[in-house]
């Protein structure tokens, strides 16, 4: 769908949605380090930087914090700050950090999985390995984009906890519960979040042309519906400007294509 000259096509498409959705996971985290995994995290990280949350540290994805509005891929960096992959563990036990990363199941709770689909014995599917979901999600707040909202992804329960939830983390110390976070998690249909007296994922906001039990007909468990659940901001002229900057190749596009 190419962009009109008002940019109308431009924010009407769903990466760009998306993009927006991710960039407000991050609003008000001040001076902390922004990390996405992925391109819609990492572009969601950017724009907040770029636009609403100046403060926000960002890397070049190997071992610099950088300056400026850097396009992914982009080489022309200015250097902040030395972030080589063993100070990112001191960041990560500081709780100084709001990572974005992916989940290949998800509960109620936030509880997610990263490593196999299947009974751990026997596992249907081998995946990544828990990687960096225990210590990311106790130690400081942690989003989650999934680009399929599907009731295989959205589970009653995951096969194997790589990363905890709120059920989990109200069981263990007082450190856990005051650090562990779950702001967000962005999907091809909707925002979602916890903000519930029990700590059950709520629907937050539905992206346009969506509709709630298109959203339920995709998750394998209850979600919690507010009477009122708004649509999914658009992007606007500004951040569209900005997105095509940071993303010149349409990397979104191919991430969350066009439903």
């Amino acid at each position: 769908m190419p962009a009109d000259t008002d940019g109308l096509a431009n924010a009407e498409r769903l990466a760009n949605t998306v993009a927006v959705a991710c960039a407000e996971a991050f609003r008000d985290d001040g001076e902390i380090f922004g990390s996405g995994m992925g391109t819609l995290p990492m572009l969601g990280a950017r724009l907040a930087r770029a636009t609403f949350e100046p403060d926000l540290m960002v890397s070049d994805g190997v071992a610099f914090y950088v300056d400026g509005d850097l396009p992914i891929g982009g080489t022309d960096k200015v250097v902040e700050g030395w972030i080589p992959f063993r100070s990112v563990f001191d960041t990560v036990w500081g709780g100084r950090r709001h990572v974005m990363m992916g989940a290949s199941q998800i509960d109620r709770y936030g509880n997610t999985n990263i490593s196999n689909i299947g009974e751990w014995k026997k596992p249907k599917a081998q995946l990544l390995g828990v990687r960096g979901g225990p210590g990311n999600t106790i130690n400081h707040a942690v989003s989650f984009f999934i680009p399929r909202h599907t009731s295989r992804v959205f589970v009653e329960g995951v096969d194997m906890a790589s990363g905890i939830g709120y059920d989990r983390a109200a069981q263990l110390s007082d450190w856990v519960q005051e650090n562990h976070c779950i702001p967000r998690v962005i999907t091809n249909l909707a925002v979602l979040d916890f903000d519930t007296a029990d700590n059950r994922m709520r629907l937050q906001s539905v992206h346009p042309g969506v509709s709630i039990d298109e959203v339920a007909d995709n998750t394998g468990f209850g979600l919690v519906v507010p009477d009122d659940v708004p649509t999914s901001r658009v992007a606007t002229h500004e951040e569209l400007a900005m997105l095509d900057h940071l993303d010149p190749q349409g990397q979104r596009y191919r991430e969350v294509p066009d439903a």
